[in-house]
């Protein structure tokens, strides 16, 4: 059946800041007793699926997180003739179907403009929204304009169990109110960590105001700091297809669709943090692809010894690919199939990655 795809990349990114802490810095984390360099999940999930690559691949099929639905069922419902009042109180009535409202507290209110007002409008919490319950928004939103009535409890029943957003069938959802339609994430995806250790480094830069002669004043219009490092990163993501396939009402061809979209935007998409200062495109130099019903396992175990040399890719793949046969000799064949992509032997391709991961 293959019901697990993993996927281990090995991705090299020159000096950057992809991912930053509060204090700006490169996000790092202690590993086998050396400081590396770490890229959250989180990041590279909002990478992927915001990506053109993505949206492209899975267009008609890609959800909207956010917290102003309402607003923006307001703002057409004034558009079609509905008066203040009306747009508020309905649009209330619908984001309300996806989340607990945000409320204003009595003196908030009598200090409020009406911009802030509309405060009222949001979801506390982010919700993500499927291609169909956005159709069924505005679906609605044409039926109480033109019917000129408030929605009925009946015409309320938006939320939708079944779908075919693919994002949400991958990294799942979560609404408080309904647990009903929650869905359970399909893919789990490790934080990107360095293969080697790490130091990171400051960049003092200046900017000089063009119109400055220099006759008087010498001196930079702007001075700053930033925070950066370079790091070859391994990074693990684990597939479940039965679930995947669930997820999207057991379209399977989606599924198989979604996968290849998914392995793409991984090999191939960075976080966007300080790109225009760093310019640190990069694609993954080595992929891993396996597929099988045996229990998933991360590899990153082969990375507790940092890697250290003047060689660090090369030696990274070593490393890898030698804990994969050892685990293999211990536990028994860790997939069914296997394919490789290695850019620096020339050796493999994306679209093998993609077949074995999609079970083409």
């Amino acid at each position: 059946m293959n019901k697990f795809v993993q996927l281990h990349l090995l991705t090299s990114y020159p000096p950057a800041n992809l991912n930053r802490d509060d204090l700006g810095r490169p996000k790092t984390a202690m590993m086998g007793g050396a400081n590396r360099l770490r890229i959250s999940s989180q990041s590279l999930k909002r990478a992927w699926r915001k990506s053109e690559t993505f949206e492209m691949a899975m267009a008609g099929h890609v959800g909207t997180r956010t917290k102003e639905m309402g607003r923006k069922v307001y703002q057409s419902l004034l558009e079609k003739g509905i008066s203040e009042k009306k747009a508020v109180e309905w649009s209330k009535a619908i984001a309300g179907v996806f989340g607990k409202l945000k409320t204003l507290s009595k003196k908030d209110k009598d200090d409020a403009t009406a911009e802030t007002l509309l405060t009222e409008l949001e979801i506390e919490q982010l919700a993500h929204f499927s291609p169909e319950e956005k159709q069924a928004i505005d679906s609605l939103i044409d039926e109480i304009a033109g019917s000129g009535n408030a929605p009925t409890e009946i015409q309320l029943d938006l939320l939708r169990k079944k779908h075919t957003a693919a994002d949400i069938a991958l990294f799942g959802r979560m609404l408080a109110s309904r647990p009903d339609c929650n869905t359970e994430a399909a893919a789990q995806v490790a934080h990107a960590i360095s293969t080697h250790k790490v130091s990171i480094e400051d960049d003092f830069f200046t900017a000089v105001d063009d119109l400055n002669s220099g006759e008087e004043d010498m001196g930079a219009g702007h001075m700053g700091e930033t925070e950066f490092a370079a790091g070859l990163f391994y990074l693990y993501l684990c597939i479940d297809r039965e679930l995947l396939t669930e997820n999207l009402s057991g379209d399977a061809a989606l599924a198989a669709k979604t996968i290849g979209a998914l392995v793409q935007s991984a090999a191939t998409i960075a976080p966007s943090g300080k790109q225009n200062s760093f310019a640190s495109r990069a694609r993954a130099s080595y992929i891993l692809c396996e597929s099988g019903d045996q229990q998933p396992r991360s590899l990153s175990v082969a990375f507790l010894k940092p890697v250290g040399g003047s060689d660090i890719l090369n030696r990274s793949i070593e490393v890898l690919e030698q804990t994969r046969q050892k685990m293999d000799a211990v536990y028994g064949d860790g997939a069914d199939r296997i394919a490789v992509l290695n850019a620096v032997t020339g050796e493999g391709s994306l679209q093998g990655i993609i077949d074995c991961a999609a079970g083409a």
